[in-house]
């Protein structure tokens, strides 16, 4: 939760005026500083409910996750502070994403509760059709059954996802406080999904394999470069997060807040010909409300 505002000699009747007059006051101090959209809110918002309810279903799948964000909403969620960058990443990515794809034309990922039979292929699948592939999977796994963004517990940081079991196991707690044997078993529950967590594999992973096989294969930076002709943001996020040693949601970030001169820089470790950005630079600005430098991002 954001600090109380206070006046000198002044007690303010609630904590809802409090915040209001404290969420005016920062915006008088710096009224031209680009703020939330609706979109941005909302989007951000809805990937924080799910992953607390994925984290919840992996510490105890009988609890109800509807319940645990409602009265973390009401007090302040515990884990805002680490939540804040991984949800807002995600959710920056997925609307460049859905923007590009309607102005491509481009087909949506496939959502994986939709996923059908294809007929097994005449030829067994190459080095290169393994490893997008793998990359396709690791990137559907980052939505839900509805199609809605999402953060797979395998893609999030290990220190975030070990505060949301210990935070949720604290609201769990509470209610059984009583029940020694159901307290007891919270402990074992959070260093079970902890290892579970630990041995899993996201898109971090599918895109080292991917930049490997690029590596072994072709060059990373004609493979990038393909990728952006192609609108292929996932691909060029896994390629550019590998050659530049972090992860996916960092680099995604970082594209997506970075001024057009900034770009070569940022995809410099992939020796992408600078005319091949032209695809990427002109997908970025279309992007309204981007969190760029010198001022409130664009109109």
């Amino acid at each position: 939760m954001a600090d109380s505002f206070s006046l000198p000699g002044i007690d303010l009747p609630s904590p809802t005026l409090s915040a209001r007059l404290g969420e005016l006051a920062a915006f008088l101090a710096a009224p031209t500083t680009g703020r939330l959209t609706e979109e941005q809110r909302a989007l951000s918002l809805g990937i924080a409910r799910r992953l607390v309810a994925d984290v919840a279903a992996e510490l105890d799948p009988t609890i109800d996750a509807a319940s645990l964000w409602s009265d973390w909403l009401a007090a302040g969620v515990p884990a805002a502070g680490r939540l804040t960058v991984a949800c807002f990443a995600r959710a920056e990515e997925h609307r460049w994403r859905e923007q590009s794809a309607q102005r491509t034309g481009t087909p949506a990922p496939t959502e994986p509760g939709d996923v059908r039979e294809e007929p097994a292929p005449a030829v067994p699948p190459s080095d290169a059709d393994r490893a997008y592939l793998a990359l396709q999977i690791a990137d559907r796994r980052r939505f839900d059954n509805y199609g809605h963004p999402r953060l797979a517990l395998a893609d999030i940081d290990g220190e975030l996802f070990r505060a949301l079991l210990l935070d949720i196991a604290a609201w769990r707690l509470a209610a059984v406080a009583k029940e020694s044997k159901a307290a007891a078993d919270l402990g074992t529950a959070v260093r079970d999904a902890s290892e579970r967590r630990n041995s899993a594999r996201g898109i971090d992973a599918a895109a080292k394999n991917y930049h490997e096989w690029a590596l072994a294969h072709s060059d990373p930076g004609i493979v990038a470069a393909a990728a952006i002709a192609r609108h292929d943001w996932v691909a060029l996020i896994a390629l550019a997060a590998v050659a530049g040693r972090r992860s996916y949601g960092d680099t995604a970030l970082a594209l997506l807040s970075a001024e057009a001169a900034a770009l070569p820089f940022l995809l410099a470790p992939l020796k992408i010909e600078r005319a091949a950005l032209a695809p990427l630079e002109a997908s970025l600005t279309s992007l309204p409300a981007r969190s760029i430098n010198g001022g409130g991002g664009d109109e």
